[in-house]
């Protein structure tokens, strides 16, 4: 099974349209519900993506100094009474006034912007607060202080956090290599406020060489997530939105969409009131444009508290979606036995492309209906936390760069990313490793960083 990996012949606008216009192979199957979806057609030929060469140099930003930051990770010890905040603001506004914006983004996401605080704790601590090991869980201002003031005392670890923004900082040391192409340019819009955690999530972004472009809200507050881990290495998680949690489509982000080639949309911020808009006329533009849309499952509980939602985004604009397997069983409305490839075929009658995940098992790729099994790259699992957000920026990253010549190549370059990530400590790909890697995945292809791939044609899966 292959895919052809040609130089480009037609515009990108001319290249969407063929990708979501053309003649289907088969009838795709009836959608799960919801009466209002618009049922894309399976394209028998589409060229799914076709990297610009007009790209300037990735905005550089200048070093802010933050207690126990550093370039390698993304990551830094804070004590629990202070946050390692001081002096960001006004090296902020430093930052911006220094920031080059790029003639086109190679990569847009729009998720949620949340600081992480991460620490251990065992499984009395979840009993004694009465929370349930091992899931997820919106919470409230008073929930949030309740957990933290338990926490009193214990040192943990804050970070620019969010599964959107694991996979741009991947993308962003992926392509700073200087291997295969110009630097790729990566920005993220979501929602901040003007507090200290606002500021700080902005320029540990920037550091990785992802522009973070959205203005905070005056007055707002920035969402945090509670991130428990228990000696057996579960996680339960405590999300509040913060009162900043309102994603507003403005002429800025727009602009930025319309000089997009790709448009990552993460699953959680379905979660945040009245944001459906913003990401259907974020996708719309993206669409009208001729960029590719992938859309982030990310949660079974979001996908089911909005599932009519989901729909009308992945029916009606979406290339590709990224999901595991219980996320993409719940997009399906499949029973919990039904297998993840099951449940990839299904919903690429839908998408041009899907990624499920399955853990240890390995992964799969579905393509017109059929599904590509992806065995998992060789590694010793230190934290399997950020596997799945590796896993994406894989994918995406083989687009970018031209690194895959087929279906299973790509998935590979997925799955080696993966399990690079699972081997350390951290969610996030280190600098040092994404130069191994990007130098690794040139020297395996020798191809142009300039390619459409016709991933839809009909010698795709021609064995």
């Amino acid at each position: 099974m292959y895919f052809s990996l040609l130089y480009p012949t037609s515009t990108p606008h001319t290249r969407s349209k063929c990708l979501r216009s053309a003649v289907p192979l088969f009838p795709p199957p009836p959608r799960p519900s919801s009466s209002s979806l618009k049922t894309r057609q399976i394209p028998t030929t589409h060229s799914l993506f076709y990297c610009s060469p007009r790209r300037m140099g990735i905005p550089r930003c200048s070093l802010s100094r933050i207690r126990g930051a550093g370039e390698d990770d993304g990551d830094e010890d804070v004590d629990d009474d202070d946050d390692g905040e001081d002096g960001i603001a006004e090296e902020e506004e430093e930052e911006m006034g220094a920031s080059v914006v790029p003639e086109r983004w190679d990569v847009l996401g729009l998720g949620q912007a949340m600081v992480d605080f991460s620490g251990m704790v065992d499984d009395e601590f979840l009993e004694r607060l009465e929370l349930e090991k091992g899931t997820r869980k919106v919470v409230n201002h008073e929930e949030r202080g309740r957990v933290l003031r338990a926490m009193d005392g214990c040192s943990y670890k804050a970070a620019a956090g969010g599964s959107l923004s694991n996979s741009l900082v991947a993308l962003a040391r992926l392509g700073s290599q200087s291997i295969g192409g110009p630097p790729l340019n990566v920005a993220m819009a979501g929602s901040i406020g003007s507090d200290p955690l606002g500021s700080f999530y902005r320029t540990k972004l920037r550091r990785a060489n992802v522009n973070f472009m959205s203005t905070p809200i005056k007055d707002g507050t920035t969402g945090t997530v509670i991130v428990l881990t228990t000696p057996d290495a579960q996680r339960t998680m405590l999300a509040y939105q913060g009162t900043s949690s309102t994603v507003d489509y403005n002429a800025c982000l727009a602009n930025a969409i319309s000089k997009t080639s790709i448009l990552i949309v993460e699953g959680y911020l379905f979660e945040l009131p009245d944001t459906i808009r913003t990401i259907t006329k974020a996708c719309g533009e993206a669409h009208r444009n001729g960029s590719l849309v992938a859309v982030t499952a990310s949660d079974v509980s979001c996908i089911e508290a909005h599932y009519d939602d989901f729909w009308e985004i992945i029916g009606n604009y979406t290339d590709i979606v990224f999901a595991n397997g219980e996320e993409a069983r719940a997009l399906c409305h499949f029973s919990p036995n039904e297998s993840p490839d099951s449940a990839a075929r299904y919903l690429s009658h839908f998408v041009p492309l899907v990624s499920v995940t399955d853990g240890p098992k390995g992964s799969y790729i579905g393509v017109k209906g059929e599904a590509v099994y992806i065995p998992p790259s060789p590694c010793v699992p230190v934290d399997t936390c950020g596997a799945g957000d590796a896993y994406a920026s894989g994918i995406l990253y083989s687009f970018l760069r031209g690194v895959a010549t087929d279906v299973k190549s790509m998935g590979t370059v997925a799955a080696k990313l993966a399990a690079t990530v699972v081997g350390q400590q951290g969610t996030r790909l280190r600098v040092q490793d994404a130069g191994v890697l990007a130098e690794s995945f040139a020297f395996h292809h020798n191809g142009s960083a300039t390619v459409r791939s016709d991933v839809g044609s009909d010698h795709f899966f021609d064995s």
